[in-house]
């Protein structure tokens, strides 16, 4: 296992800006073999509940081509409903970017994010989110271009990586088949300050020690602060 890279090495990253010509903003990342596209649209009202109250909304949705794995997949619309793998993975999305910005500075506009899976080799949660990040950092740096937004809604940034245990040994960013035989394993979202989003750990065949959890949170981490230079030389943007 990982003849080509270390335990806590990271596949390799790259980001395609303005990948598609439709949305406000969108981006394709490649991380080893997972890629998604990322886009961002912009509707100029809120939800009913939002009405009146002089803030934004950010929001989600996630989907897999039926050919993003090895084995074909139906699509989802033809079921007739989400799964509750997709419900989750949208959420966790939209609960992450909302997380980084001010939603009171983006006026009543919603930013519709769609995450767009083509291939999946493992993380593709995690691929999304940090594929979101850039395609919304692109798009309020669109609209304050325009003078839509007097202040910039999102100060921080957002990046997330994914973690397991296989044969008691910690790795970083497992790709499907590593995944598939983890014993347990982890989702890490965190801010560009190093601040803690959201963790979703789970002892998928082993309980998982804290020594274990502090190994994971800690390469976890560091890992997620060289993913954002990544994404900040994606958009262009300073530290």
């Amino acid at each position: 296992m990982r003849k080509k890279r270390k335990a806590i090495d990271l596949r390799p990253i790259t980001f395609t800006k303005d990948y598609m010509a439709n949305p406000l903003s969108s981006c394709l990342i490649e991380h080893g073999d997972t890629k998604v596209i990322c886009s961002v649209s912009l509707e100029e009202m809120v939800p009913r509940w939002l009405r009146g109250k002089g803030k934004g909304w950010i929001t989600s949705e996630y989907s897999m081509l039926p050919t993003a794995t090895h084995t074909r997949t139906d699509r989802e619309s033809v079921k007739g409903k989400l799964s509750g793998r997709t419900q989750e993975i949208q959420r966790l999305i939209g609960r992450s970017i909302r997380n980084a910005c001010k939603l009171d500075l983006l006026g009543e506009r919603v930013l519709k994010i769609d995450c767009d899976v083509i291939s999946a080799d493992g993380g593709t949660r995690t691929a999304s989110i940090n594929g979101a990040w850039v395609a919304t950092r692109i798009a309020l740096n669109k609209l304050k271009n325009k003078g839509l937004l007097k202040e910039d809604p999102m100060p921080f940034g957002v990046s997330a990586i994914s973690c397991g245990i296989i044969n008691n040994k910690v790795f970083l960013d497992l790709d499907y088949n590593e995944d598939s035989n983890a014993d347990a394993d982890a989702n890490f979202v965190f801010n560009n300050q190093g601040k803690i989003i959201e963790i979703q750990c789970t002892g998928e065949k082993e309980a998982i020690t804290s020594s274990q959890f502090s190994e994971m949170f800690k390469i976890s981490k560091e890992s997620c602060l060289n993913i954002f230079k990544l994404q900040l030389s994606a958009v262009k943007e300073r530290v």
